[in-house]
């Protein structure tokens, strides 16, 4: 289905500066927003703690199940709806060490009962330990950091035949990783650590097709946290899951391009100057971009609206991850090629 026509030339390319003062505005707000929170609100899933899903036979206020849930030891509950408002379903997390089995359910549920005057069915009771958390945490950060690593890897190989370059790229920064971490430095400070190495090596090694593509990927794994940040919702293993999820997505979005990109390196013969190039490649991408970004919103829209708990989460973070990605391909991934080759060349790429 082509609803652009063919031969439509927005300037996309013409507006990388906008572009990029508008992304560098988003990522400034994430980084006051994580310094003022000190940080992602982490879920029992990184921290510890519990997840307990509940339903009652009559509405309940937020506050008296509150009052209810101090007779049994949870003084710190984050409670949610779950499901729709007649249903009087619930989700409370906590960040309380709390021991799980039935005796805890029946107690829970006895003392619950007294105080609310109403009949409890406990759903469900998932208990994390500290040592598990913290675990979790760490494979999470690591398993996006790699998933970054072999993305760059994958592009540099791709599109610029360069496979002995990304290899020898990719042992040194293995290489940095590990010395580093013999330093008993925190994950997140490894990861970020690495992430700067990476983007530095493939500048030097001239990878500007996979400098754009992982700083696109960066660039919208920092914006769906800020988001996240912002309206101080948990960050969870589900989270986790649509990031990743979103890095896929974008990293597709961005191969269409550069496809496009390289293909009209081959037929152009010197007609068009690289931005011309750049910008004829995202118009011909269009139609297609804009038509999987809808298609998938359409799909993941009902979830997140008739959602609860982990499904709202999940689906939340990849509508976030739709909009980045499908922008980070466009201005993120294209205005950093651009920017690249011509800061490297004053010439049309045909005569270079």
């Amino acid at each position: 289905m082509q609803f652009i026509k063919p031969g439509t030339n927005f300037d996309f390319i013409g507006k990388w500066k906008i572009a990029a003062a508008f992304s560098c505005a988003l990522i400034v707000i994430t980084i006051i927003s994580l310094v003022y929170h000190s940080g992602p609100r982490y879920g029992v899933d990184f921290v510890g703690g519990a997840q307990i899903e509940l339903k009652a036979d009559k509405q309940l206020h937020a506050d008296d199940l509150r009052e209810a849930l101090k007779n049994i030891g949870i003084d710190d509950p984050s409670l949610q709806n779950s499901g729709k408002p007649e249903e009087n379903r619930f989700i409370l997390r906590t960040q309380s060490q709390i021991k799980g089995g039935q005796g805890f359910t029946d107690d829970m549920k006895k003392k619950l009962e007294e105080t609310t005057n109403a009949k409890i069915e406990i759903l469900s009771v998932d208990v994390v330990g500290p040592q598990v958390s913290g675990e979790l945490r760490k494979m999470a950060l690591m398993a996006i950091f790699f998933a970054l690593l072999f993305i760059a890897i994958y592009i540099s190989g791709r599109f610029e035949m360069k496979w002995g370059e990304s290899i020898f790229a990719s042992g040194v920064l293995i290489g940095i990783v590990y010395l580093v971490s013999l330093f008993n430095v925190s994950i997140p400070i490894l990861i970020g650590i690495a992430l700067i190495v990476s983007l530095v090596m493939f500048w030097m090694l001239g990878h500007k097709f996979a400098l754009g593509a992982i700083a696109s990927l960066i660039h919208d794994v920092i914006i769906t946290v800020g988001f996240f940040s912002v309206l101080k919702l948990e960050f969870n293993l589900p989270v986790i899951a649509a990031i990743l999820t979103i890095i896929g997505y974008s990293l597709n979005d961005t191969i269409i391009v550069f496809d496009r990109v390289r293909e009209t390196i081959k037929s152009n013969k010197g007609k068009l100057t690289f931005g011309e190039l750049m910008n004829k490649s995202i118009n011909d991408t269009l139609s297609r971009t804009i038509l999987t970004s809808l298609l998938t919103l359409i799909s993941i829209t009902p979830l997140y609206l008739m959602g609860s708990g982990s499904i709202k989460d999940f689906t939340f973070a990849m509508i976030i991850g739709i909009f980045t990605g499908t922008y980070s391909s466009i201005y993120v991934a294209g205005a950093i090629v651009y920017a690249l080759e011509t800061k490297r060349s004053k010439k049309p790429i045909a005569q270079t």
